[in-house]
């Protein structure tokens, strides 16, 4: 299952003190032999979509290459030996770095992914958004609004919002998608859809209290996102993925961030037309929204969403869950990324067990294995492998 051969790593005690140009080289041999090892893994596209779909599968799906930057930098070649010893099922296309954003080839200080997610950085993105990566922090956050004053909001929506159909904007993800997409179960990723791209041009304060002092304001910005959105699904539909992966976080650790009925009444409908736009093009809805979400969850799979990640352990009571809402959807996630740190290898293969036991098996394994969130380079490898391997172990 492709290059197995692993090249020792001196994995030094702190990683971050390696020249970006050698961490830029761990990143990028990771990459290729990860890519290497799904193109000579059989072809599964047809039988991924099959089984999200509930038509029947003999075993739970994996997504398990849900790792930080910092953790293939540390880990490197010994972390691509387990993804080519077993290769994902579904496979997370990438065109840019969300907090980075869109840069064209030709744009003036082009930013680069290993010096800016890898030091601390602040930089302002196309959307104007200011971002903050801080080292051993849980990536970059937005620090600074564009938008301060809806005074603003005219001369944003005319000179200031970004182009979906820029040329170029998804350019960097063909090629693995010329070399896997017709073969494997390939999924187009787009961050920060509604919500969370709100709350960085306003600022999370503003936008909470803009719900009930600034509604056409909110409406007129949520109509030019929505836009923005279905743009970039008419350029991803174009290929051959088989699914988009759209985020909006929604939950806190017990609740929503705003209330269902506010949810329903600002967010409900621009969900029905962003999903729709992805069937339109005869692809899957995998929507992912961490937090407590338990609330809209009948909604969500009511406005189009097929697959529903990342089912977080603690925030959600994945048992009720799985209860409520297993065959009407399949479920992505549930592996307790808090608990891959500290646990013994054997302990995370238990847990492993218990999650396929919830969410899959009762409902025909309509379930992608998956962290529940991004996975921290303080997790030790011996967890890593424990977890990948249980996962494999059906």
């Amino acid at each position: 299952m492709g290059d197995q051969v692993s090249t020792v790593n001196s994995r030094p005690a702190d990683y971050r003190a390696l020249p970006l140009s050698e961490m830029e080289k761990i990143v990028t041999r990771f990459k290729e032999r990860v890519e290497a090892a799904q193109l000579a893994s059989p072809p599964n596209k047809d039988w991924v979509r099959k089984a999200l779909h509930r038509e029947g599968a003999n075993r739970c799906l994996t997504r398990m290459n849900r790792f930080t930057m910092d953790v293939i930098v540390r880990y490197g070649d010994d972390l691509a030996d387990l993804l080519c010893q077993f290769p994902d099922d579904v496979v997370s296309v990438l065109a840019y770095e969300f907090a980075l954003g869109y840069q064209p080839p030709d744009r003036r200080g082009r930013l680069s992914d290993f010096e800016t997610l890898m030091r601390e950085n602040e930089w302002a993105d196309e959307w104007g958004i200011v971002w903050r990566h801080s080292v051993d922090g849980v990536g970059a956050n937005p620090v600074g609004h564009p938008i301060q004053d809806w005074s603003q909001l005219d001369d944003y929506l005319a000179n200031q919002m970004p182009n979906p159909h820029a040329p170029g904007r998804i350019a960097a993800a063909l090629p693995t998608l010329a070399k896997l997409g017709s073969r494997r179960y390939c999924v187009g990723v787009v961050h920060n859809i509604l919500f969370e791209r709100l709350f960085a041009l306003r600022g999370m304060e503003n936008t909470l209290a803009d719900f009930h002092t600034n509604e056409p304001e909110v409406r007129r910005l949520c109509d030019a996102l929505t836009e923005y959105v279905m743009g970039l699904i008419q350029e991803w539909g174009k290929t051959d993925i088989s699914a988009m992966f759209l985020t909006d976080d929604w939950g806190s650790q017990d609740a929503l961030m705003i209330s269902p009925m506010m949810w329903r009444r600002f967010f409900k409908e621009y969900y029905r037309r962003i999903f729709a736009e992805v069937h339109r093009w005869g692809k899957d809805v995998m929507f992912h929204s961490c937090g407590s979400i338990a609330s809209i969850i009948p909604e969500l799979i009511e406005v189009g969403v097929d697959i529903l990640d990342p089912m977080q352990p603690g925030p959600l009571n994945l048992a009720e869950v799985a209860r409520q809402f297993g065959g009407k959807v399949a479920f992505s996630g549930g592996i307790d990324d808090q608990r891959l740190e500290d646990y013994s290898p054997q302990e995370v293969k238990d847990m492993v067990r218990r999650t396929i036991d919830i969410l899959g098996r009762p409902y025909g394994n309509s379930y992608i294995l998956a962290a529940a969130n991004a996975i921290l380079p303080s997790v030790p490898l011996e967890n890593l492998q424990a977890m990948v391997e249980a996962c494999h172990e059906q």
